[in-house]
């Protein structure tokens, strides 16, 4: 039966993927715990896709290099086509990769998991973390893009991985600055977008602004309905179920959103500051789960 299922799962992935007719986009999960993929409710609906964001130095940490080992195997056993973003080190978070250094990384991630074809070099490229997280200025950004480009021949590269945050001219200006940097040449096709500012504040001019700064698809490379979140999104369910059912209308609103990837599956413990689960630490399903079935599950 398993068998079975996952045959299934990937026709449906190949049927599903951009360019098929019957869908305008196609729906998953950034998600980084493993166990997402055994859960029932997870199955219940038949996802083809997830996203998984990456240490850049995992190679070095098998502790890091152990969990996405069991990610991409049980991405691989459900048919779900993995897209991964790399990031910051997990333990020194404020020390980026020199060029070099990334591109002798990547060069050991193709020849480890030759399989993953769709690729962000870097997640959130923009994001200000006033000194937590270490992030590549938008000239950094495009010297990583080419890299995984030259090195990745036949992988989708989603060039330029974004947050729309409440400013959103801030972004195009960085987006502007990496297309600047590349000199016009080898501009990418697909760039990600994590609209979360629009998807909680039931609006759409950060997705707007984005989408007329780029030509090409864009992937909606992490988003969500926004349980809990400082002082501005308090504690509450049912407010991040409405965010995610103006999500789904966000992306379909217009046809370059190809792909949309929920953050994320697993709520936060009750200390953490930021929690955008669809079902809660234990893997009990919230309202937002039930947004999401009626959207995706046949």
């Amino acid at each position: 039966m398993r068998r079975v299922f996952v045959l299934s799962c990937l026709i449906a992935g190949l049927l599903a993927l951009p360019g098929a007719a019957q869908a305008r986009y196609v729906t998953g999960f950034s998600e980084n715990n493993p166990k997402m993929f055994n859960s029932p409710l997870f199955t219940a609906l038949h996802t083809t896709i997830a996203r998984y964001v990456l240490p850049w130095d995992f190679l070095d940490r098998p502790a890091d290099k152990g969990i996405f080992d069991a990610w991409i195997a049980n991405a691989r056993i459900d048919g779900v086509r993995p897209l991964v973003s790399f990031y910051v080190s997990r333990v020194k978070p404020k020390t980026l990769p020199s060029a070099t250094r990334f591109d002798k990384m990547f060069g050991r991630f193709r020849a480890a998991y030759p399989d993953v074809k769709d690729i962000s070099p870097w997640n959130e490229a923009n994001a200000i973390r006033r000194g937590r997280y270490a992030n590549p200025n938008a000239r950094q950004a495009a010297a990583f893009y080419k890299i995984v480009k030259r090195r990745c021949a036949g992988c989708t590269v989603v060039g330029l991985d974004v947050l729309d945050s409440q400013n959103v001219r801030a972004t195009v200006a960085y987006i502007k600055q990496f297309q600047r940097a590349l000199h016009g040449r080898g501009l990418p096709r697909v760039w990600g977008l994590h609209n979360y500012s629009d998807t909680n504040r039931f609006r759409n001019k950060g997705t707007k602004a984005v989408l007329a700064a780029v030509k090409g698809q864009v992937w909606l490379t992490e988003t969500g309905g926004v349980v809990q979140f400082g002082r501005d999104f308090p504690f509450n369910e049912n407010r991040a179920a409405k965010a995610l059912r103006y999500m789904f209308k966000l992306a379909a609103s217009n046809p370059r959103l190809k792909r949309l990837y929920i953050y994320q599956w697993f709520g936060a413990p009750p200390h953490w500051s930021f929690d955008a689960g669809v079902v809660d630490i234990d893997g009990n399903a919230r309202p937002g789960y039930q947004v999401v079935k009626s959207k995706l599950a046949p």
